[in-house]
């Protein structure tokens, strides 16, 4: 685990385990259970530190203090990858996740989590005060882990390993089997202390299935109820709809579609921005992501409707821009696939373009173009096609997502994805054709008096609440466990880091 975490190297760990660690441990033991069976008479003081030699005793404990000081360190380590994890599987609240290295991706610090580790151990160290009742806690805990250790590696070898049943049975039943004994007698000591680590597992247990449950019930209830497209296009002037001047970014985590938010915004004030642009923000597990590949960018309906959507990826070491660069850089980005997508669209009406290459322009929303660091005339170098699956950014590193629909690129020269090279130096704004080319200035135009007009950030902020007629459970679940969760967690703005005077919370019940 700990080489995952980026600390150490697999054959380091391997290496010190074999040849130090494990001799180690089996000349302690040996060592005590020859003292005592030697010493009977001190049976009722059981102590490790009795069976040391009085010569070594110091030294032992000054070992010992070295050895509590590298567990408890490994302790923390750990806690903050489950945790960062968890999070990333959506079956955990935000906190903050600080990466202490640009090049190990595994290095974290959670500032909450570690506050909440001093004051439990501080908790435990008064409320016991006794070595004994401590051990007792230790030990039912690593019983338990190595139980369930045993029990998920089993799952390993069928659905991972793609060895049969019977080998992974005969596996369980070996080490299981002592194990449970070894589990067994612990729970002996259930009431003399080790009941701290059951309390625990099922405090974390019920938190991770409270906010699990009820994020999976949320992004349901956001597929179900998003807005088709036509809908959004049929706004207009006759349904008492007006655009006013400005870019609203509207915040949400589909990837497709309209976000219910957004139609109950529009339904409450039947106005919106003159340009529309749809963000969604995505972390993936690399360190940086290059500008190149930032920024994917798309039409939602047609060029006049000035609607878009754009997917935004950051590494976990990238820093979010303040509000006016990241303003300024995503109208930057909308420009450049503006003038990217009207080549295109040349292109394919061209009658020289190949037979590869056409394709009809779609009536909904436009294939993803991922818009790099280029000067037009130079488009983009490759585009992604509309039937997406989850892959990888060009580090080669997947990505993982909670509750969301991802779209993602493979590397160049993958070839289950169907990409073009579009880049021709000799093409430029000049070889438009004149009705087409006034087209594209009339879009650019409308795109810079939107931004000198100003930006807002629509965001949806949401209440949760369970269906009527649901049971006792689910409404001690989602309206009192989800929401006090949610209420003392870190919230999408803040994540976002999205500034006050320009945000627009849309008011949003869930009922799940």
């Amino acid at each position: 685990m700990f080489a995952d975490l980026g600390h150490f190297s697999h054959a380091a760990i391997q290496i010190a385990f074999s040849l130090l660690v494990y001799p180690t441990l089996i000349l302690a033991y040996m060592g005590q259970g020859a003292y005592w069976s030697k010493h009977h008479e001190n049976i009722s003081g059981i102590s490790f530190y009795l069976s040391v030699p009085e010569c070594v005793k110091w030294p032992m404990l000054m070992v010992a203090i070295l050895a509590s000081v590298v567990g408890s360190q490994a302790i923390i380590t750990g806690t903050f990858s489950i945790i960062n994890q968890s999070q990333s599987l959506g079956c955990f609240p935000r906190v903050k996740v600080v990466h202490t290295s640009d090049q190990v991706h595994g290095q974290i610090y959670i500032p909450e989590i570690n506050w909440i580790l001093m004051i439990l151990c501080i908790a435990v160290t008064i409320g016991f005060r006794d070595t004994k009742h401590l051990g007792n806690a230790s030990g039912l805990a690593v019983m338990t882990v190595m139980l369930v250790t045993t029990c998920l590696t089993a799952l390993v070898i069928i659905l991972c390993w793609h060895k049969p049943p019977w080998m992974a049975l005969c596996f369980l039943l070996f080490f299981g089997s002592i194990e449970l004994l070894y589990f067994s007698a612990s729970l002996v000591k259930f009431t003399e202390g080790a009941w701290l680590p059951i309390l625990l597992a099922l405090f974390l247990m019920s938190i991770m299935l409270v906010w699990h449950y009820t994020t999976v019930k949320k992004y349901e209830f956001d597929l179900q109820n998003k807005v088709s497209l036509e809908w959004l296009l049929a706004l207009g002037p006759g349904l008492g709809m007006s655009r006013v001047p400005g870019i609203g970014l509207v915040f949400t985590e589909l990837t497709s579609g309209i976000p219910a938010n957004f139609s109950r915004f529009v339904t409450n004030l039947p106005a919106f921005h003159r340009v529309l642009v749809f963000v969604c923000v995505k972390s993936v597990p690399v360190p940086f992501v290059p500008k190149a590949e930032r920024y994917l960018v798309g039409h939602v309906g047609p060029p006049a409707h000035r609607s878009y959507r754009c997917i935004i990826r950051y590494g976990y070491r990238d820093v979010h821009q303040d509000v006016d660069s990241f303003e300024s850089e995503l109208i930057t980005k909308l420009a450049d696939f503006i003038r990217y997508d009207w080549s295109r669209t040349c292109r394919i009406n061209s009658p020289l373009q190949d037979d590869g290459f056409q394709s009809n322009r779609p009536l909904g929303e436009s294939r993803l173009a991922v818009i790099g660091t280029v000067v037009f005339p130079i488009p983009a170098a490759y585009e992604i096609g509309e039937s997406l699956q989850p892959a990888s950014v060009s580090m080669g590193i997947p990505t993982v997502e909670s509750m969301v629909d991802a779209i993602e690129m493979d590397p160049i020269g993958n070839g289950k994805r169907k990409l073009r090279f579009v880049v021709d130096d000799d093409e430029s704004e000049s070889d438009m054709q004149p009705g087409t080319e006034s087209q594209l200035r009339q879009e650019l135009d409308d795109l810079w008096a939107a931004q000198q007009a100003g930006t807002a950030f629509i965001l949806g902020h949401s209440h949760v609440e369970a269906k009527h007629g649901s049971c006792f459970l689910k409404k001690l679940v989602v309206n009192f466990g989800y929401n006090f969760l949610r209420k003392n967690c870190r919230g999408a703005d803040v994540v976002l880091r999205v500034p006050p005077v320009s945000l627009l919370e849309v008011g949003m019940v869930y009922v799940v």
